[in-house]
Parts: structure tokens; C-alpha cells; sequence
């Protein structure tokens, strides 16, 4: 069985590696230099062995291409495309517009499509069915279904084999095919009743987790005004053995799910009409985290951050990965910037990030800890500046939340 992966990022080459091992893959990505790099077995994804995709290019089952006409005979066709927020943070469905095109022009034949793509309720069958086949040159009456991705980054406990997957069609024989499909290399299929259900479910996930470290990001806020400890009183809230789940405060929100899901399904939701105040508010609250970090660094500074010699810890939206895609990092520095404040960043996890290279871990007058990297040591942090703020509750000795 022949399976086109649409888009070889974080999701979709993360499938390919799995999917390798039991059908002939042709990933597709709009990005020249990416489909070379893969096509030489050199991963850009992290958890991905060039080794895993040379064993499965030297074998003829895993190929990469920019060229449409290479999956004009798959049997599936998976969409694993990013599905970011414009500039106004509104939900963007450009690449999976793309996706639709690339399919709908060059697919022949009937066959089973499946979006891992997070996106709102209704977004399979009001958006990806009727877009496929408004650009199919002839009528095809393809099969849909949904199983939205569950990837990690850095995460090794679970993966694509042992991370639960929910999956639905907008036919009984969609979803008989798909459960074949995922079966091959996943442990835990779980069917749902409809599209719309799973849709719904991968985004509350998400707002879930969002919403939550919203509120003890303000609770961190609230323990600081009290003169406490809002670690020390997590700790204690977490010795309850029922009824509660502990959260930690931070510079905020990042990576492609829980800064990125929750604005999908407030969208959706306003559009029918629905409440969406409190998703709405944890977002606030997330983002302007940052700006209450800077608030708090410059007030131990005489209130003044004018020239000072700033270096941003970790810009990574997270430890031990090189991922920086909506960083809290990012506005923590733009923040900074704009109380004069000249700034620099060390992450040699990520090492370049927006034409810059990462700075080395001494000389500053100020250190804000966004990420902690394990390789990072306590000591090389706090020896950095001679005043350390951190964000993550894992440098002792240094200011924090």
C-alpha cells in the first residue's frame, strides 16, 4: 500500500518513521531544501535517526518530494500540515487549503483521506471535502476521516505507537479503513462518533492545559502580592490525592498546540454563538505573563532596565528540545527591548534562532530563565549576571515567581 504524508514536519515525518516500517511512503513538502536533506536520510526533526529514514529509503519505502504528480497513485493520503494563527491571531487555514490543492489536482482515483491537522469542528467535512473536491479536475468520491495528531516534541514515554489515537470518518467504510490504516502502527485506536467529536476533543486537550496554566500563572501573581511562595503552596495543594492536578507557572504558553488550539475553538464557538469568555481570558492572561516578568525584573533593578545588558536563558518553548515556534521567549525579549534593555540570548539546544546565534552564558547584567535545559547547569546560570531572574523554578538561588 502506497501512503502520501502531506507535510514532513514535526507531525508528518514523525508518521513516516512509523508508517515506514509497514507501507511505501511519499512525503510531500512544498520546502526544496527539506525534501533534499530527507531524501540523504538527514532528519530535521528531533527524535527522528536519519538512520530510521536511510533504512527505509534503502529499502524503497520512504521517499520525499516537492513534485505533485508523485502521489497521483497513493491509496491514502494523510494532511499533516502546520495550522498556525495569522497575525491578528486568527485561525489560518492556508496550509491546509494547500494541502487540499495538492490533492485535489493530482489524485486520480478514489482513495481514503485523513487530516491529523489540528483545526476546528467541521473543519474535515464543511472545509476539506468540498475544497478537495473543488479542485479535483474530475468528480471523485473520495473516503474522509479525521485522527488528529498527538505528537510531543522531546516527549519519549509515548509515541506514535503508544499514545491513544481517536479517529472518525464521515462514513462507516472512512472509518473502517482508517482503523486498517493506524492499526499497522498504532496500539490504541479509539473511534468516536463523528469527525466533529475527535475535532473537538484534540482542541480541548489543549484549552484544557492552557486554561490551567493560565490560572496559576496568576495565582503566581497572587502569592507574590501575599509575600508566599507559589511553589511551596503548589506543594502543599498537591499533597490532596484526589480532586487535583498541579500546574507551574512560567513566562507563559508555547509550541503548536496550547498557544495555537484554544484560539480554534473559541473561533468556532463565537461563531455559533457560544461563550467563549474564559478561553478568551486564559490566552490573556498567558500572554501578558511576560510583560508582568519584565515588570518584575526591572522593579528589582531601580525600576530602570535602560541600557542594561539583559541575556535571555532558553528560547525554546520548552526543555530539551530546539523548538521555538511561539516562544514565550519571544515576547520576554520584545518586552525587554522595549525598556532599553540591550538583549541576548543563550540556547545552545537551539543555537540559531532569527539570524542570531546563541550568546555565551556569562558577561550579563541581568539573566531572565525562560527554558532550563538539563545540560544547563545552576551554577553557570546563576554565575552569569549578577542578578538572576527566574521564570522556571529550577534555579535555586535566583529570584522568581
Amino acid at each position: 500500500m502506497k501512503i502520501a504524508i502531506i507535510g514532513q514536519g514535526y507531525v508528518g515525518l514523525t508518521i513516516s518513521a512509523f508508517a515506514g516500517e509497514y507501507f511505501e511512503i511519499v512525503g510531500f513538502d512544498n520546502n526544496p531544501k527539506i525534501v533534499e536533506n530527507l531524501n540523504n536520510g538527514v532528519s530535521h526533526i528531533e527524535g527522528i535517526e536519519g538512520a530510521t529514514l536511510r533504512k527505509w529509503i534503502n529499502a524503497g519505502r520512504y521517499r520525499a518530494t516537492i513534485d505533485g504528480h508523485d502521489i497521483a497513485d497513493v491509496d491514502v493520503a494523510v494532511i499533516a500540515v502546520p495550522t498556525p494563527l495569522t497575525s491578528d491571531r486568527k485561525p489560518d487555514l492556508s496550509y491546509i487549503d494547500a494541502a487540499c490543492k495538492t490533492i485535489g489536482h493530482h489524485v486520480t482515483r478514489r482513495i481514503l483521506i485523513i487530516n491529523e491537522s489540528t483545526s476546528f469542528p467541521g473543519t474535515l467535512r464543511d472545509y476539506i471535502k468540498p475544497a478537495i473536491e473543488r479542485y479535483s479536475k474530475n468528480p471523485i468520491e473520495h473516503l474522509f476521516a479525521i485522527s488528529p495528531e498527538r505528537v510531543d516534541p522531546g516527549r519519549t514515554d509515548f509515541n506514535q505507537k503508544s499514545t491513544p489515537r481517536l479517529y472518525a470518518g464521515l462514513t462507516p467504510e472512512a472509518s473502517k479503513k482508517t482503523r486498517e490504516f493506524y492499526s499497522k502502527f498504532c496500539d490504541n485506536l479509539v473511534e468516536v462518533s463523528s469527525p466533529e467529536v475527535a475535532e473537538a476533543a484534540k482542541l480541548f486537550e489543549n484549552t484544557f492545559r492552557q486554561v490551567n496554566i493560565a490560572l496559576v500563572n496568576e495565582f503566581a501573581q497572587i502569592a507574590h502580592s501575599l509575600g508566599i511562595s507559589v511553589y511551596e503552596t503548589l506543594d502543599a495543594a498537591d499533597t490532596k490525592p484526589y480532586g487535583f492536578m498541579k500546574f507551574t507557572p512560567s513566562a507563559g504558553v508555547g509550541g503548536h498546540c496550547i498557544p495555537v488550539d484554544p484560539t480554534y475553538l473559541a473561533a468556532v464557538a463565537e461563531e455559533h454563538g457560544a461563550p467563549a469568555t474564559f478561553i478568551r481570558r486564559a490566552n490573556e492572561v498567558n500572554l501578558e505573563m511576560s510583560e508582568y516578568i519584565v515588570r518584575r525584573v526591572a522593579e528589582d533593578n531601580d525600576g530602570n532596565l535602560q541600557g542594561k545588558n539583559v541575556l535571555v536563558v532558553g528560547v525554546a518553548y520548552k526543555p530539551n528540545v530546539a523548538d521555538v515556534r511561539e516562544t514565550a521567549a519571544e515576547l520576554v525579549i520584545q518586552h525587554l527591548q522595549s525598556q532599553g534593555a540591550v538583549v541576548s540570548w543563550h540556547d545552545e539546544v537551539v543555537g540559531n534562532w532569527k539570524g542570531e546565534s546563541s550568546a555565551p552564558l556569562y558577561g550579563a547584567d541581568i539573566a531572565v530563565v525562560v527554558t532550563k535545559h538539563d545540560s544547563v547547569d545552576e551554577n553557570k546560570i546563576l554565575a552569569s549576571a549578577p542578578y538572576v531572574f527566574d521564570t522556571t523554578g529550577k534555579v535555586k538561588g535566583a529570584k522568581g515567581l
